[in-house]
């Protein structure tokens, strides 16, 4: 049902008969002419009052009309609830709190700033409406309900300080929580985040990390997996603001600052709208806050461009089109491992198979898929939604993470009854898998008789194609460290240089895989609990591409260099330490 448009004011007017239609139309073209609210031009022409004003206000974004010329209701009014500059700069009143929230009069229902300004300064409230006349004529003659500004500002700190743990040093909290009584800087603060964000987004950052300092809150955007260091940071007594201002966008309780929070926040930069995930932890000196950047083309990317060599590309589109088994997806965090399942859904998405997730949380939205949010704190949890999952009759599954046995179990016995089944798993490598599920508990023929395929992968920084270089002189311990010979490096290895289009030399990531594919000699090995080195030995003998063979093959293209595959995948038996 389409939402009912609201009724514009002057309409109200007319209806209520305040105003003649004619009047109406002459105030509206002056009001056009000189940027004015159409009520001020009323009330300027003396066709209204402001009363008249404020009750149609009232009535048409649903506040009820709060008349303080009534005794009983100008003794409601508590000005101990909100700080004196507050009152007076807005022209508003505080009330009683109700359900742990403030009630507030105010005059102007569509003075947004100042609707921001309370929540930061207070969190959520509801309000009422007064004319500015009534409000004006009760600050001007009404006598302040107790105390003057210095026992407003003792209110103020106690209830912050109450927040806080009792076994926190409170010294460093009272020192930033100044930053707060200034009401001329809460718009500065707002303009400064957003600039911060807006900054990240544009520079390529995948996390924007907020962390306070002894003096300073360190500011770093991780760019292409590496931290990089904002010169200067942010001034220490910013703290609370900035870390309240980031909180009450990603939907958190500004007050608590004892444990752990979680929230998302959706912007839209440059005529794309991006969802940020924000973490809140708290530490010694304030909560660090980080902001996962969720871009909606990191997944359309397509799976030709994850960076599959065209054998494996070949594998991967066989294994992913199978009917039923286990596909897992293997790294650690930050690898890549949910976009690479997410380009394979996109790639089986078609109207004649059905496709349900289970995730924690659900990072990217998807049109044709069912996604479901895991909610520990009311009992969803991945087992629960599983289970349900399998009445659902789907083709595909795809389950967020294999954390423990309950989910493992469910997992196989769906890929055992004729679904195919995508999850991930932390491991180093594709073998590991399979003995770590085995660690969980699952039967070892059920993990060899469930599994399709492993694949373990790593993100490799891509060199900047406007300023990668010839490497004259390659660093001969990473040449070691990746198993390049002195002939196979002429010519072929290129270095990092650095340019005004890209950061330090490297543009954008890469994903470096191994393959492994379930075959009888490999399914044997796992039924018979053998040790990764053995499950390795064969899956390489057998086919399976190492990390490190995928990674040194685009070392040779000119896509990365021999120290960005060091990184994670290295010759075994050599130490890093003791090479020249």
């Amino acid at each position: 049902m389409a939402r009912k448009s609201r009724q514009k004011l002057g309409e109200i007017l007319v209806v209520r008969g305040k105003v003649a239609e004619e009047a109406l139309a002459g105030a509206l073209a002056d009001a056009r002419a000189n940027r004015k609210k159409i009520g001020e031009v009323l009330v300027e022409r003396n066709l209204v009052t402001d009363e008249d004003v404020a009750r149609a206000l009232g009535e048409q974004f649903g506040l009820t009309f709060f008349d303080l010329d009534k005794p009983e209701n100008s003794a409601r009014v508590n000005r101990k609830n909100l700080p004196d500059d507050i009152i007076k700069k807005n022209q508003i009143l505080p009330l009683e709190k109700e359900g742990g929230r403030l009630r507030i009069v105010i005059h102007d229902p569509v003075d947004f700033d100042l609707l921001e300004t309370l929540r930061f300064r207070v969190g959520e409230t509801d309000q009422v409406i007064s004319s500015r006349t009534q409000i004006k004529k009760f600050l001007e003659g009404g006598v302040p309900s107790g105390g003057g500004p210095a026992q407003l500002k003792q209110i103020q700190t106690s209830s912050m300080d109450r927040s806080v743990d009792s076994s926190v040093d409170k010294s460093v909290d009272r020192s930033v929580d100044r930053s707060i009584d200034a009401d001329a800087e809460s718009k500065n603060i707002v303009k400064m985040v957003d600039r911060m964000i807006i900054e990240a987004v544009r520079n390529r950052a995948s996390d924007i990390h907020v962390e306070p300092q002894e003096g300073s809150i360190r500011l770093r955007y991780r760019i292409d997996g590496v931290c990089l260091e904002v010169p200067g940071g942010i001034a220490k007594d910013m703290q609370a603001s900035v870390l309240a201002r980031l909180k009450l966008m990603a939907g958190m309780n500004i007050a608590e600052r004892r444990i752990p929070q979680d929230g998302r926040i959706k912007m839209v930069i440059d005529e794309v709208p991006i969802d940020f995930r924000v973490s809140a932890c708290p530490a010694y000196h304030g909560e660090s806050v980080v902001l996962r950047v969720l871009r909606p083309d990191a997944v359309n990317l397509g799976i030709e461009k994850l960076g599959f060599e065209p054998a494996m590309l070949e594998r991967f589109n066989r294994i992913i089109a199978r009917p039923n088994g286990i596909f897992l997806v293997t790294g650690p965090t930050g690898s890549g491992k949910t976009t690479t399942l997410y380009s394979a859904l996109k790639e089986l998405n078609t109207p004649n198979r059905k496709i349900i997730t289970a995730e924690d949380p659900v990072e990217y939205n998807f049109e044709g898929i069912v996604q479901v949010q895991v909610r520990e704190h009311i009992g969803l949890t991945f087992p629960i939604i599983l289970k349900t999952m399998l009445r659902q009759a789907p083709n595909i599954i795809l389950v967020g993470e294999i954390r423990d046995r309950e989910v493992a179990d469910i997992a196989i016995q769906a890929a055992l009854t004729g679904h195919m089944v995508f999850s991930t798993l932390h491991t180093n490598d594709a073998p590991s898998a399979i003995t770590r599920l085995i660690d969980m508990g699952v039967k070892p023929f059920l993990v060899a008789s469930s599994i399709q395929a492993i694949m373990a992968q790593r993100l490799a920084r891509v060199l900047c194609p406007v300023c990668k270089t010839p490497d004259l002189e390659p660093d001969p311990k990473f040449l070691k460290l990746t198993g390049l010979s002195e002939m196979a490096k002429s010519g072929k290895i290129l270095r990092n240089k650095g340019c005004q289009a890209c950061s330090n030399g490297y543009k954008g990531r890469m994903a470096v895989f191994e393959l492994l594919t379930m075959n009888q000699e490999i399914r044997e090995l796992a039924f018979a609990r053998s040790t990764v080195a053995k499950l390795r030995s064969a899956a390489i003998r057998t086919g399976m591409q190492a990390l490190l063979e995928d990674g040194r093959a685009k070392i040779l293209k000119g896509l990365t260099t021999p120290a960005e595959v060091a990184s994670f995948a290295q010759v075994e038996g050599i130490d890093a330490s003791a090479s020249t």
